[in-house]
């Protein structure tokens, strides 16, 4: 390839009587084929476009407003399947997008349509809102051939821009926080939702990354003890047709328009350094910035869905279409197309997106959306798949936080445990034990105990450690904690799907009433409930994950599926009442307790191993009257009070860390009715110190206990205790 200026001196422009609006020429130079994108160099900005079966790619310059096209420019060079060319005028600020060339043969997979603009999958910035209309579709919308007809209208008044950008930005002196696994709470929440009804921030910063960075949001989540904050996607994204015109948006943003640029409702200007600013504050905080990906699908649908972007570039690449009849799309995703990251190129483009945000943007992490998508090969999912090894042996990839959504719509789609080392999973096991077990199910105690445990049936192999598994009770998806001990059954019906959405199997439980109730004792239990899922999640082996708002008591009026509702059912209310602020309160003690006991987030798998040494095991579970648990036990499906001794002192391998030899009992009676269990006697020492029980305030003075005591818990509660050594409790800290 010549790149010298004389051969630069080579331009192909479009005079305005070859194409009607475009008012003036401009030098087109070859350029180079990478990187993908526009890149601004200081002089100019370099495009490259990969296509495998165009024809020809026009380059569309738009004036600062969008709406006036300057130029359209041929991309002079193809190099190795990459369309690219160098404009010397061009600047930052620039709006361009782009036309492609080539057979629109849907039977044979092409849905070339150079009628349609496009835009660039790697566009940094995207500028104006799509609208909907008939000229977005490649095909001809009631036309008795369906896709299969080819549609002529232009679609460019109804689409949005891509712009050029400047990278520059000073970080100063914040870097990425690399908070260790152990040491991890996540708390996901939603960009919009999180400060649209915060009253410290300004109503013109209400549900942006500004809002975000308000000093009072910041101080509160910092306040709560976790350690990252889990956005929800921020990748642009479109609102569903059906959606709007039905007065709703796709609030939650799964519905990915571009991979690598945030998405403008979140900015409260139009500059997209306010999200690294973000970022900047959050890593100065000491907090985590995880970002909710989703690489599995895009917003173009099936062959019915709209041509705005890699549909039109090149869509026997990009997607996965079934083998015999490239006209349909491969649908694991149940959003109607799929990504198709075995080719190299669409891998390329997942991994560089992923290494923007984490290098660029400086985020610390990803959740993967429908992760089993990316571990998908023409055979089936395979933890040694193209994406995953990329991840794996990536030296930016490798050293962030990767947490896999572990399931997907497809065959064989269900793979909890079977990511590779170095991923994190959401364990739903974990979630639906937790809830099935507290709301008093029959036969859950053998699975509760290893959940309780990290998970170690799922997640123990090839050198895997507990942070692997996430465990959550709620997420954005499904009912909040507030709902799910107040609601036997999902209420969606202003989604306007006639409640038909969400899911069915909540393994909720109402205590008594349906809904809001002004009954005292159904109040009083559904708020224990609620603190003893809270203890289960915060002292259980793993990474814990909480929901925001959970800590405040939100709720969203028993809607188990809010994806659309972008509103005060979504929106967290921060007119926090009395239960709010105690429940607030109980969140920061018992992260507090998690983080001052190592021995509740080890990183590795505990076992009952017993160290001859010191005559001790790491875990010991205990029936109610003391005594070891036994097969008969274990098997009883009636059975519902479980203790489990975690000795820190019995610990057989590994460094050992100050604090380190704390060692704790942990009681649990999902029971209705009180339950008397004796406290058991462990060599060295004296007593057991009661650090917290969900029947009370955590506040309240808890009675200690001897050995052999009977401590009376209430029904349905958690308690902990300390044991108290022979030489008193240790001072040294975690």
């Amino acid at each position: 390839m010549n790149t010298s200026e004389d051969a630069k001196s080579d331009e192909q422009a479009v005079t305005a009587d070859e194409q009607p609006g475009v008012i003036r020429r401009s030098r087109i130079r070859e350029g180079w084929p990478f990187p993908l994108g526009a890149t601004w160099d200081g002089l100019g900005v370099n495009f490259a476009l990969f296509s495998a079966n165009a024809t020809k790619v026009e380059l569309c310059l738009f004036d600062d407003a969008g709406t006036q096209e300057l130029e359209r420019i041929e991309l002079p060079e193809y190099t190795d399947e990459v369309w690219h060319g160098y404009l010397p005028d061009a600047r930052p600020g620039q709006l361009y997008a782009y036309r492609v060339h080539g057979p629109y043969d849907p039977q044979a997979g092409h849905r070339f349509n150079p009628h349609k603009l496009l835009l660039d999958p790697y566009a940094k910035q995207i500028v104006g809102e799509l609208t909907w209309d008939e000229a977005l579709f490649g095909y001809t919308i009631g036309h008795p051939d369906g896709d299969l007809s080819f549609d002529e209208r232009d679609s460019a008044p109804f689409m949005p821009r891509c712009r050029v950008i400047d990278p520059a930005f000073t970080w100063g002196r914040a870097r990425g926080i690399q908070q260790p696994w152990e040491r991890t709470v996540l708390y996901e929440t939603h960009v919009r939702g999180y400060t649209m009804r915060h009253p410290s921030v300004p109503e013109a910063l209400r549900g942006t990354f500004s809002g975000l960075m308000v000093n009072e949001v910041v101080d509160y989540i910092h306040s709560l003890g976790v350690s990252s904050v889990e956005l929800l996607p921020i990748h642009a994204f479109l609102d569903d047709q059906h959606l709007l015109e039905q007065g709703r948006r796709n609030y939650w943003g799964y519905n990915t328009l571009g991979f690598f640029a945030p998405d403008s409702r979140y900015l409260s200007g139009d500059n997209i350094n306010e999200f690294k600013q973000m970022v900047a504050c959050y890593h100065a905080a000491e907090l985590e910035v995880i970002l909710d990906v989703v690489y599995n699908h895009t917003a173009e649908g099936n062959e019915l869905g709209p041509t705005l972007s890699l549909k039109g570039i090149d869509n026997a690449s990009y997607y996965r279409l079934l083998p015999d009849e490239p006209r349909y799309y491969i649908d694991d995703t149940g959003t109607g197309n799929t990504l198709n990251l075995s080719h190299p190129r669409v891998l390329q483009m997942v991994t560089d997106s992923l290494r923007y945000w984490a290098t660029e943007m400086r985020v610390d992490g990803f959740r993967f959306d429908l992760a089993t998508i990316l571990g998908r090969e023409p055979h089936g999912f395979d933890e040694g798949g193209g994406f995953l090894d990329s991840c794996r042996q990536d030296p930016v990839l490798s050293q962030v936080k990767l947490i896999a959504e572990p399931w997907d719509c497809g065959p064989g789609g269900y793979q909890v445990g079977g990511f590779p080392p170095g991923w994190a999973e959401w364990n739903d096991r974990f979630r639906d034990t937790t809830r099935a077990f507290w709301r008093g199910d029959d036969g859950q105690l053998a699975e509760f105990a290893s959940r309780l445990m990290g998970s170690a049936d799922l997640f123990n192999r090839r050198g895997r450690r507990p942070f692997a598994s996430v465990n959550f009770v709620t997420a954005h998806d499904g009912f909040t904690l507030h709902d799910l001990v107040a609601y036997n059954d999902k209420h969606n019906e202003a989604n306007g799907e006639n409640n038909q959405d969400g899911h069915d199997h909540n393994l909720s439980w109402n205590h008594g009433e349906e809904g809001p109730t002004d009954e005292p004792s159904i109040q009083a239990l559904r708020l224990r409930q609620i603190r003893n899922f809270l203890a289960t999640l915060l002292l259980s082996q793993g990474t814990p994950m909480m929901l925001a708002g959970d800590e405040m008591l939100r709720t969203q009026q028993g809607n188990n599926n809010a994806y659309c509702q972008d509103n005060e059912i979504s929106w967290l209310d921060w007119n926090i009442n009395g239960d709010a602020h105690a429940m607030i309160e109980y969140v920061r003690h018992l992260i507090a307790l998690r983080l001052h006991y190592p021995i509740l987030r080890r990183g590795r798998f505990l076992s009952g191993e017993y160290n001859e040494e010191m005559g001790l095991k790491e875990v010991t579970w205990l029936a109610a009257d003391g005594s070891e648990m036994d097969v008969e036990r274990w098997e009883d499906p009636e059975a519902s009070s479980l203790g489990v001794m975690l000795d820190g002192r019995a610990r057989p391998s590994g460094i050992r860390r100050a604090g380190d030899d704390r060692s704790l009992l942990i009681l649990f009676n999902a029971h209705p009715d009180p339950l008397s269990f004796r406290l058991p006697q462990v060599p060295r020492g004296i007593g057991w110190i009661c650090r917290l029980d969900t029947s009370r305030s955590f506040d309240d003075e808890f009675p200690d206990g001897g050995f052999g005591d009977e401590y009376a818990m209430e029904g349905r509660s958690l308690v902990l205790f300390e044991l108290l050594q022979e030489s008193g409790p240790l001072d040294s800290e975690a």
